[in-house]
């Protein structure tokens, strides 16, 4: 997959200043860390369990997790990323690894946190991710995801294309995957790059 190529090599290039703009980034953007606070607490409310931050970058959303009692482990397509997060975080762990493809177990997670990192994956290939993170999670396990909102996509600072979305959208997918949209946050609608995040879950027991 070209774009997948694309991503890694981009973000390998910038990895290290991507770092340094980003660690107060929770700080503050205090909504954006309100969604993060808020998975910690359904993951807990479920009895806890491995957490999944999916394209996990410099790791600082993965500290933040374990800091709230979360057992927090990140993934990331870039290998300069995994090992700027394994170097600042240490008691964390961290791994090169794919959403299109996780090697996790089926049912081994207690919850995902894909936070906004689907805005690199194409619209085509959106639904297998999302199936990816259905497969890992067990029943009633938890998957937040955070994105930009847009009819459209653009060029970032890196090379690779950040792709917005409406939440309904998005909404439709996860549906489509097999799980229950239970909360929508609206970011900074009045401004011109508003994001959002969704949360969902893989339903304890089968819809029909």
């Amino acid at each position: 997959m070209t774009w997948l190529a694309e991503t890694r090599s981009s973000y390998d290039t910038i990895a290290a200043d991507y770092a340094d703009e980003t660690r107060d980034l929770l700080d503050r953007l205090i909504h954006v860390r309100a969604g993060v606070v808020l998975f910690a607490d359904l993951v807990r409310a479920i009895g806890g369990g491995p957490v999944a931050d999916v394209g996990c970058g410099p790791g600082h959303t993965t500290a933040l997790l374990r800091e709230l009692g979360a057992d927090a482990f990140g993934i990331d397509l870039s290998p300069a990323m995994v090992e700027i997060a394994c170097r600042e975080h240490p008691g964390a762990r961290f791994e090169v690894g794919s959403m299109t493809d996780l090697e996790l177990a089926d049912g081994s997670l207690a919850g995902v946190l894909a936070w906004w990192s689907l805005i690199h994956i194409p619209d085509e290939a959106v639904p297998g991710v999302l199936a990816q993170f259905h497969r890992v999670l067990r029943p009633g396990g938890v998957l937040a995801a955070g994105f930009h909102v847009g009819d459209d996509s653009e060029g970032e600072s890196i090379q690779a294309y950040g792709y917005r979305r409406q939440p309904s959208r998005v909404a439709g997918w996860l549906r489509e995957a097999g799980f229950t949209v239970e909360a929508q946050h609206l970011l900074n609608p009045d401004e011109p790059k508003p994001g959002a995040i969704l949360f969902a879950r893989r339903p304890s027991v089968l819809l029909r």
